[in-house]
């Protein structure tokens, strides 16, 4: 795009009174400058995203459930704005203290850690949990839910949450206060991007030395994602900070073009919520521009948005212009999807071959020959017909 003129929006003067509503204040953010605006056209997008019936990804790093936020991301699921979630083990996690009530409670960020842990306090910046009223008994609650499940047969992260979700919706004190039970009863997949690196994984430890497998299906995990994408008419990303979540959302573009050479595009649409630099080379930071360079997005140039700012700031913004704008959408319930999608997939296998095959030059493919597999006469296989093409795809689909 040119910017290069002077026939940009006048900057409004602006005005506020007591009865400004939301969808005025954005418009008052879109029409001003620097993340403001960004912040303004990031809303509008998001409601695009909506209105378009984009199969919508709301990723979600930090800590956002302890304070609160799990709440606006179920009310988002119950208006159909968002149709699957891809977020950290600790998110879950935290968000399960609401269902349960499990004290969190605000507490200080310019305190003595010495004190707070003599006291049996643990802190999340300015949040605080009880060490044995809110994490002892929610790790409790995870052996107990997983000392008889998943250990059959590989499972992927998002059957764990509807596990979890389910539980917490039969039994919890307030299963209404968890986007968890939501997301069960939606069909909605929850994904944890690194289930290892939480307390998730920490609590299986306690099977898995009484030789209780858990055997985590990492691969049918990310053949699931990108899955979901495929299937989309259009798909989209609320990225809520970077991190894991971030990348794991928009590789499903590098895995249907880069690996299974479908040239699909990846996303339609992306925003971003981030205070993480571009300049350190970091994946948090990285522009979504420089995503296309690698197949994540559709244009460089369109429905890309970065806002940086804190999350816990332009979420509620975002959530609330949509719900003030847009009329709730039917559930996809992608979740009971999953296996149909998966198999789309599959079927692209032998198309994935033949593209591999025949996109690979002769001096490449002598080499392949004479290093790996080799025609069965000695010959160079793109010239001799004892080596036809199906039998090249053949053996190289068996060598890869």
């Amino acid at each position: 795009m040119n910017h290069h003129h002077f026939e940009g929006k006048d900057i409004p003067h602006i005005k506020l009174d007591s009865k400004t509503t939301v969808k005025e204040l954005v418009e008052i953010y879109a029409n001003s400058g620097f993340n403001a605006r960004q912040l303004g056209e990031a809303a509008k997008l998001y409601q695009k995203m909506i209105h378009d019936n984009a199969t919508i990804c709301l990723t979600v790093a930090g800590a956002m459930t302890p304070v609160g936020f799990g709440g606006i991301i179920k009310t988002l699921l119950e208006k159909g704005f968002v149709d699957w979630i891809v977020t950290t083990g600790a998110n879950v996690y935290h968000e399960d203290h609401f269902a349960w009530g499990l004290p969190v409670k605000q507490g200080h960020f310019e305190v003595d850690d010495n004190i707070l842990y003599e006291k049996e306090i643990v802190r999340i910046r300015d949040v605080y949990v009880k060490f044995y009223e809110t994490l002892e008994l929610q790790d409790n609650i995870i052996q107990n839910i997983f000392k008889d499940k998943l250990s059959q047969e590989p499972f992927t992260t998002a059957e764990f949450c509807n596990v979890l979700g389910k539980i917490s919706k039969e039994k919890s004190k307030f299963p209404e206060k968890s986007f968890l039970t939501t997301a069960y009863d939606l069909d909605v997949p929850v994904y944890v991007s690194t289930l290892k690196d939480s307390s998730l994984a920490l609590n299986l430890a306690v099977h898995r030395l009484k030789n209780q497998p858990f055997n985590l299906d990492f691969v049918r995990e990310i053949i699931e994602q990108a899955a979901i994408v495929y299937n989309a008419k259009k798909s989209g990303i609320l990225e809520l900070g970077g991190g894991v979540p971030k990348n794991t959302a928009q590789q499903t573009g590098p895995l249907l073009d880069q690996i299974l050479r479908k040239d699909h595009g990846g996303q339609d649409y992306i925003i971003q919520i981030t205070d993480a630099r571009p300049d350190t080379g970091g994946l948090s930071g990285a522009t979504l521009q420089e995503g296309k360079s690698w197949g994540k997005v559709q244009d460089s140039h369109e429905d890309l948005i970065t806002v940086y700012t804190d999350s816990t700031i332009a979420f509620p913004v975002l959530a609330l212009y949509a719900l003030a704008n847009e009329e709730p959408r039917e559930p996809k319930r992608i979740y009971k999807d999953l296996g149909k999608f998966y198999e789309t997939l599959q079927e692209l296998l032998p198309i994935m071959i033949s593209k591999i095959f025949f996109n690979v030059n002769d001096s490449v493919l002598e080499e392949i020959n004479r290093t790996f597999i080799g025609c069965r006469y000695g010959k160079n296989i793109s010239n001799h017909s004892c080596c036809s093409s199906n039998y090249w795809i053949f053996n190289i689909s068996v060598f890869f």
